[in-house]
C-alpha cells in the first residue's frame, strides 16, 4: 500500500514551489523522519512533515507524484519541538521553513545515502545508552561556592526563569553555569543541557572546563561541541550524539540553538549581549531570543548571563509588576574580593586595599578605570606618558598588561599628500587596510588585495603615509617604546630574565593558521608575553591571570556614530576589556583600566569608572524611549542587492509604494498598514560591495504583531515588484527583523 506523505525541502522563500512536497512512500513514516527525495535531476535530504498544518500550493496531479527514495534508518524522527521551533523561526523572520529546517541540520546528512548512513552509525556512535553511564554524584573537587553564587543557584532552583544573570566581570557566573548543569542532570538520568557561547575561539577552554568537570561522570560522550569551525564529520558526529541523548551537554554558538536534543531541560546563554547571536546572513534570527523562545516550548530553564547585558534584554527583566518577563539575578562581587570567596586558594583584597577602591569610587575586587585626557598630551601621541610609566612598573614585577584596539592592520588608508589619493577599493565603497607586515593593501570587505605601490598611482610620490592605527602599528610602535625595557625574574624558559620584552598581537590576522590562537594563548597564560596588543577577540571570555593592567586606545570613535546603539556596544566592549584585569585574586586589588580619550567627561566614561551599569543602561533606555526606539518599538530592514543603486532603491521604493495601493491586500490590512511606518529607501553604510550596490529600507512599529502581520502580508508585494521594468539588475532582496544594525 502506498502512502502520500508531506515531506519539507529546502527551498528559498521566494520560490515558486512551496516548501512541503508530496511523496509516496510505501510505508506510514512519523512526521520528523529524515528521508532522501528526489527533487528534479537530483536527490535531496527532507524531513517528514505535518502537511496539514502547510498551505497547498496546488492541486496534486497523482501522475506526477514520485517516491521517496528511502528513510535515514536508525536516526530516530525529529520532535514536535524541534519542528514548531523552526516553523517559528521561518515565519518570525520571514523565511521558507525549508531553508531554516534544513540549514539547521548537518551538511553531510544532505550528502549521505540512507546506506552510508547506516555504515556511519555502526562505526561511528557508541551504543551505550545514555542511561548506562555512570549515576551522578557531588563533584568533589568543585569550588565552594560564594555567597553570591549559592543566592543565584538557589533562585534558578526554586523558580521558572527566565533569568538573567547580570554578575561582574569574575564573579563566578561560569561557576553558576555548571553548577546548575550538574544539578539538572543528577534529577534526570536522562536530562540534558545546552550552552551557548558568542565566539568559536571561545568554545574550546570552555569545553575542557565542563569536560573536566563532566567526562568523569557521565562518559566521554557526554560533552560536545557545535560550531561552524568543525568539519563536517566532526558537526554530524556532535549533532548524532546530542539526538540520540548520548551527549548530556552541547557547548556551541549561535547555530547550536538549533540543535536536537530529545530532553532538553536547561538552556545557558553565555554572553547574551554579544552581537554575534544574530545571524547576518541566510535566516537572521537572534540565537539569543530563540533559546528563550524554545525553553517555553520544551519546558527548559533559560539562564542568561553577561556583566553589561542587552538593553532588550535589560528591560525585559524589570519588575515583574512593570510588565517584565525575565527575573534579574545580581552578582556584583568578584570572586576573592571580600565576601565573594569561593576557594582556599583565592586570596581576599586586603582592608587597606578595599578602603583605596571604596575612595576611588571603585566597587571591592573589580581594576580600578583610570581616564587619560588625550588633550593634554603630546600631539599625535599614540601612548600617554603616565600609561608608559604603569606598562613599565607592571612588567618590572613580573605582571603582564593588555592594549586593546578594535581594528586590524597597521593603518586604515595608505593617503597621499600631494594629491589626495587614498587606498580606495576598486570593488567596494570602502578603503583597503595596510598590513605591514605582508606589504599589502587588503580589503576586509571583498578580500581584494594588492601588494603596496612604490608610489602613489595618481601622481607618482613616493611620500605615501599611513593615516589611522591599526594592532600591526601598536604592536610596533610598543615594541619601540619598550626596547630599552628587560625582563625581570622569570620562570619561563622561552623568555629568560634580562631579554627584551616580548610584545605579541592576537587578532583575525595573526590567527588564521589553524592552531596559531591555541598557541598564542598558551604563551600568555605560561608568561611568555610581557604586554598583549590584540583587538575584540582578547576582549571577551579569556581567563588571563596574570594581566593586572589594561589600555584602551582611542576607543571615542563610537561616542558620535550615526548607529543608535554604538554607545551600548562601546560600553559593553569596554566593561569587557576592563574585566580581563585582576582575575588573579591575589592581584587583583591592585589592576587598573587605562581609557586614553579627548571626551574624558562623557557619561559613557563616567559611568565606567563607576561600572554602573544600571545608571548608563537607564540613561539610555530613557534616550530610546523619547526617541521611539527598540525596546520600545520593533523595527525590521528590508535589503536589496543590485547591479546599480539606482535599481536597488527602485525596487524598495515600488515596494513600498505597492503597500499603499488603494487595493487592500486582505481585509484588516489598512488598520495594520496605519500601525507601521515605511521610511523611504537609502544606501547602505557600505552601499558597495564585491561591485554590488546595496540599500536598505526601514520599518518601524509601536507593534511587534503588527509588523509581523504586516510582513507576511506584504511579502506577495515583495515577489511581484522584483519584476518591474525599474528593477532590472537586481539581484536579490531579504528582511532582516530585529536588526542589530540600522
Amino acid at each position: 500500500m502506498s502512502h502520500a506523505l508531506g515531506v519539507l525541502v529546502h527551498t528559498p522563500a521566494h520560490a515558486r514551489l512551496g516548501p512541503v512536497l508530496t511523496y509516496q512512500s510505501e510505508c506510514l513514516l512519523p512526521p520528523g523522519t529524515l528521508v532522501r527525495v528526489p527533487l528534479g535531476t537530483r536527490e535531496t535530504l527532507g524531513v517528514v512533515w505535518d502537511s496539514q498544518s502547510m498551505d497547498a500550493t496546488e492541486a496534486i496531479d497523482p501522475a506526477k507524484v514520485r517516491a521517496v527514495a528511502g528513510a535515514l534508518e536508525g536516526i530516530a524522527p525529529l520532535r514536535a519541538t524541534w519542528q514548531q521551533l523552526v516553523t517559528f523561526a521561518a515565519h518570525y523572520y520571514q523565511r521558507s521553513v525549508g531553508e531554516v529546517a534544513l540549514a539547521a541540520l548537518p551538511p553531510q546528512l544532505r550528502d549521505l545515502s540512507p546506506a552510508q548512513m547506516q555504515r556511519r552509525l555502526q562505526r561511528g556512535i557508541s551504543k551505550t545508552a545514555a542511561a548506562d553511564a555512570p549515576a551522578a554524584s557531588p563533584v568533589s573537587d568543585a569550588p565552594a561556592l560564594s555567597p553570591e553564587q549559592a543566592h543565584v543557584v538557589t533562585q534558578i532552583e526554586n523558580q521558572s526563569g527566565p533569568f538573567l544573570l547580570f554578575g561582574a566581570t569574575g564573579s563566578g557566573k561560569t561557576e553558576v553555569y555548571l553548577h546548575c548543569v550538574h544539578t539538572v542532570l543528577a534529577q534526570d538520568p536522562g536530562a540534558q543541557a545546552l550552552v551557548m557561547v558568542p565566539e568559536i575561539n571561545l568554545t574550546p577552554q570552555l569545553e575542557a572546563r565542563f569536560k573536566a568537570r563532566f567526562v568523569p561522570l557521565y562518559g566521554e560522550q557526554a560533552v560536545v561541541s557545535l560550531h561552524s569551525g568543525m568539519t563536517n564529520p566532526q558537526r554530524l558526529k556532535s549533532w548524532l550524539a546530542a539526538h540520540s541523548g548520548a551527549a548530556r551537554i552541547v557547548l556551541g554558538t549561535r547555530m547550536a540553538v538549533f540543535a536536537s536534543l530529545p530532553l532538553l531541560r536547561l538552556i545557558v546563554v553565555d554572553e547574551e549581549h554579544d552581537p554575534s547571536y544574530k545571524s547576518g546572513e541566510g535566516a537572521r534570527y537572534s540565537a539569543r531570543d530563540l533559546a528563550v523562545y524554545r525553553g517555553r516550548l520544551e519546558g527548559a530553564k533559560v539562564l542568561l548571563g553577561s556583566a553589561t547585558p542587552s538593553l532588550e534584554s535589560w528591560y525585559q527583566s524589570r519588575p515583574a509588576a512593570e510588565g517584565g518577563r525575565y527575573l534579574r539575578l545580581h552578582m556584583p562581587s568578584r570572586i576573592g574580593a571580600s565576601g565573594a570567596t569561593s576557594s582556599p586558594n583565592d586570596a581576599p583584597a586586603t582592608t587597606a586595599q578595599q578602603a583605596m577602591r571604596s575612595t576611588a569610587g571603585t566597587p571591592a575586587g573589580l581594576p580600578l578605570v583610570r581616564r587619560v585626557d588625550m588633550n593634554h598630551q603630546p600631539r599625535k601621541a599614540v601612548f600617554s606618558l603616565p600609561l608608559l610609566d604603569a606598562i613599565k612598573e607592571r612588567v618590572a614585577r613580573g605582571e603582564q598588561c593588555m592594549v586593546f584596539l578594535n581594528r586590524r592592520g597597521y593603518a586604515p588608508v595608505l593617503h597621499c599628500t600631494d594629491c589626495d589619493w587614498k587606498s580606495e577599493c576598486t570593488n567596494c565603497s570602502a578603503f583597503r587596510v595596510f598590513h605591514k607586515i605582508d606589504r599589502t593593501l587588503r580589503c576586509h570587505h571583498c578580500g581584494f588585495t594588492e601588494r603596496v605601490p612604490r608610489t602613489c598611482p595618481a601622481c607618482g610620490n613616493p611620500d605615501i603615509t599611513p593615516l589611522g592605527r591599526g594592532t600591526e602599528q601598536i604592536e610596533e610602535h610598543l615594541a619601540q617604546l619598550l626596547a630599552d625595557v628587560r625582563r625581570p625574574h622569570s620562570t619561563s624558559p622561552e623568555c629568560p630574565e634580562g631579554e627584551p620584552l616580548r610584545v605579541a598581537r592576537i587578532d583575525a590576522d595573526s590567527t588564521r593558521l589553524k592552531g596559531a590562537l591555541e598557541s598564542q594563548l598558551a604563551a600568555v597564560h605560561a608568561g611568555d608575553v610581557d604586554v598583549l596588543v590584540g583587538t575584540q577577540m582578547i576582549a571577551k571570555g579569556h581567563d588571563f591571570r596574570r594581566i593586572t593592567l589594561v589600555a584602551a586606545v582611542n576607543p571615542d570613535g563610537a561616542l558620535f556614530s550615526s548607529d543608535f546603539r554604538a554607545p551600548e556596544r562601546l560600553f559593553s566592549l569596554l566593561m569587557q576589556a576592563a574585566g580581563r584585569a585582576g582575575r588573579d585574586a591575589s592581584l587583583g586589588g591592585n589592576s587598573e583600566v587605562w581609557i586614553q580619550t579627548f571626551q574624558p567627561a562623557h557619561p559613557l566614561y563616567a559611568a565606567l569608572k563607576q561600572y554602573d551599569y544600571p545608571a548608563f543602561a537607564a540613561q539610555q533606555l530613557q534616550e530610546r524611549e523619547q526617541a521611539g526606539m527598540p525596546p520600545f518599538c520593533a523595527q525590521a530592514l528590508v535589503r536589496a542587492d543590485a547591479r546599480t543603486q539606482e535599481a536597488a532603491q527602485a525596487f524598495l521604493n515600488a515596494a513600498r509604494v505597492g503597500a499603499h495601493t488603494d487595493m487592500p491586500l486582505w481585509e484588516g490590512w489598512s488598520e495594520v498598514l496605519a500601525q507601521v511606518t515605511l521610511y523611504p529607501a537609502v544606501p547602505m553604510s557600505i552601499q558597495r560591495v564585491a561591485n554590488i550596490e546595496r540599500a536598505q529600507m526601514l520599518l518601524e512599529s509601536p507593534s511587534r504583531s503588527a509588523l509581523q502581520r504586516f510582513l507576511q502580508g506584504w511579502h506577495s508585494v515583495l515577489q511581484a515588484t522584483r519584476t518591474h521594468p525599474e528593477c532590472k539588475g537586481l539581484i536579490r532582496w531579504a528582511v532582516d527583523v530585529d536588526p542589530l544594525a540600522v
